[in-house]
């Protein structure tokens, strides 16, 4: 697994990847113990939806639009380097949030945020990868996307109790003084991943990542899927609160709502990525776990009451742990050990900047069409992408290029 001299000193893959779920888990967790106080915080700073929409919109945007070029820099200048800076960035963020007094502060506090979300998401994907054999990619992947799941949904429910105990400020604090205890253990115990890499990716020169990225179609079609599928997810966490209680459904219900999302999302990423790892053709697993969701989304527009709501959202939750573990594994073979960053940069540019999209013109459709026929319109995107996707592997397949 490691070269010679490294073979009595370099951790197990096993516990490299215990050590990357846990700073992807933390590093989550603290993170978004913000998510929901930030825009409870705003509009007590006199911010209006607008406002506090753009405060949101200004962290997706720029962790969409750095992704990319952020994970080409991840692959030549090493990972570690900018996972801590990831990890500094979210903790500035956390203490400024304390000193904010108005929301044209809160929007550069959280332009801070997407800077670290830039450095972390995709790089800290790419070191879990370069940390594993090809034999164990889909369950690698599905270890570690459980991992920041977890922390996605437990960190929301950490800061609403620390704000419901202590007030806005304190979550504000703990999210930074945990930060700050993760940024040191980091360093101390995250190896470098070109020490420990089961390949040792070379440093490309930019013009071989550039041809990489412009004749890589199959590539592409990870990412635009990728892109249509959050924006189904952003549509789903912005509108369904609303399209909820509109059919009567109380807040109690809709927490659970999204709580059965981010539970059958997580569980499923474990089984399916072990699955990822014996199915040659994964291409059809993405195929088949995005179609699901973008049915999945229709039944959440036709959906009138609580069960309907949880059981439409669990299945949303379940496609998308079979599709995105399907597109991890898949794009690590799509591409060598030093081009991943570039893979996974453009990958998590596509995830935030579809949930952006999804947020922001969805809104503008349901004002016009109403919730049921958006979330229609919606599952008919999501669908058309997945096809899209489905023509172009089977094009690449025909003319015997790698997939």
């Amino acid at each position: 697994m490691f070269s010679k001299g490294e073979k009595n000193s370099a951790p197990s893959y096993g516990v490299l990847l215990l050590i990357s779920c846990a700073v992807g888990y933390f590093g989550y967790f603290c993170a978004y113990m913000r998510i929901p106080v930030v825009p409870l915080f705003a509009g007590q700073l006199g911010a209006g939806t607008f406002q506090v929409g753009l405060i949101n919109a200004s962290f997706l945007f720029l962790a969409g639009i750095l992704s990319l070029p952020i994970g080409i820099l991840s692959d030549r200048i090493g990972r570690k380097l900018l996972i801590l800076w990831g990890l500094s960035m979210s903790m500035v963020t956390s203490f400024a949030l304390i000193f904010c007094k108005t929301p044209e502060q809160m929007i550069l506090a959280y332009v801070f945020f997407g800077l670290g979300q830039a450095a972390l998401a995709p790089t800290l994907m790419s070191y879990a990868t370069d940390i594993s054999p090809a034999t164990h990619m889909g369950r690698t992947y599905g270890f570690y996307t459980l991992a920041i799941y977890a922390g996605m949904s437990t960190g929301p429910a950490a800061g609403g109790m620390i704000a419901h105990w202590s007030g806005f400020q304190a979550v504000f604090a703990t999210s930074g003084v945990l930060i700050l205890a993760l940024l040191v253990m980091t360093i101390f115990f995250l190896p470098r991943a070109r020490d420990v890499a089961v390949e040792k990716p070379a440093k490309l020169p930019f013009l071989t990542v550039a041809r990489e990225l412009a004749t890589n179609i199959s590539l592409m079609a990870c990412w635009l899927v990728t892109l249509g599928t959050c924006m189904g997810m952003g549509t789903f966490l912005t509108f369904v609160p609303l399209h909820a209680q509109e059919q009567g459904v109380n807040v109690g219900q809709i927490g659970i709502i999204f709580g059965a999302q981010a539970l059958f999302n997580a569980l499923s990423r474990l089984p399916f990525g072990h699955l990822s790892d014996k199915v040659a053709q994964k291409n059809q697993l993405v195929v088949a776990g995005l179609t699901s969701f973008a049915l999945c989304m229709a039944g959440v527009g036709a959906a009138s009451s609580f069960y309907s709501f949880a059981f439409f959202a669990a299945g949303a939750g379940f496609s998308m742990g079979i599709g995105f573990t399907a597109i991890g594994t898949l794009m690590t073979e799509l591409v060598g050990p030093g081009c991943r960053g570039l893979a996974m940069g453009g990958y998590n540019g596509a995830i935030y900047l579809g949930m952006m999209l999804g947020a922001l013109a969805m809104g503008a459709i349901v004002g016009h069409l109403g919730f049921r026929n958006g979330f229609f319109m919606i599952a008919a995107i999501n669908l058309t992408m997945t096809m899209i996707f489905h023509v172009i592997f089977k094009k690449t397949q025909k003319a015997g290029t790698k997939h």
